[in-house]
């Protein structure tokens, strides 16, 4: 099993009517998961404007404690008390940055677009960080600055930030193919 860190990004599409109570249910298993070692974060995704697809993404320091998140007995006591509110489930697991770029089976996007779309999501909230608390981490030293602003801001660009970057970002980061015209003279395949 794997040492590094590991992501579940699951998706809930809300059966018909229960949008709130599905919400609701995705939140507690949210603060379910912080009593288990190894749990690195999470988020609530809420779907677009006109769309009832949730997505969920929890983040554990490697595959094992993932295994025991999904194996305990508070998670499927969880996931009974969701019966019924969802429909359509979706579950994918990932492992570095390669849960944020593009689906399983799908080719990812080329590296550069994967910085710039990283680089889009962690400057406005760097800068948003180094604005609000600058003063106060001024009167520290480099390394405990550093220190600090990396403790709060990955935890926040992991669960948050980046996954909602590549999602606003999804058709430049994997534009959709494009059918390529038929040269003059060649019968068309309808």
């Amino acid at each position: 099993m794997s040492t590094s860190p590991v992501t579940l990004l699951v998706a809930r599409r809300a059966a018909k009517g229960r949008y709130p109570e599905l919400l609701a249910w995705l939140h507690e298993g949210e603060r379910l998961a912080t009593d288990f070692p190894g749990y690195l974060g999470s988020g609530v995704l809420a779907p677009p404007s006109g769309d009832d697809e949730f997505q969920i993404i929890f983040r554990f320091a490697c595959e094992n404690t993932l295994y025991a998140w999904e194996h305990s007995a508070s998670r499927r006591a969880w996931l009974i008390r969701g019966d019924g509110l969802f429909a359509e489930p979706c579950e994918h697991r990932a492992q570095g940055l390669a849960g944020w770029f593009g689906n399983p089976g799908q080719p990812r996007p080329p590296r550069w677009k994967q910085s710039v779309a990283v680089w889009l999501a962690f400057f406005p909230v760097s800068l948003s960080f180094n604005f609000l608390f600058g003063d106060w981490l001024g009167q520290f030293g480099l390394l405990p600055r550093v220190l600090i602003s990396t403790l709060v801001l990955t935890p926040i660009m992991v669960c948050l930030f980046i996954p909602l970057a590549t999602r606003l970002l999804a058709n430049w980061l994997n534009p959709p193919a494009r059918p390529r015209p038929v040269p003059d003279g060649l019968p068309q395949v309808r």
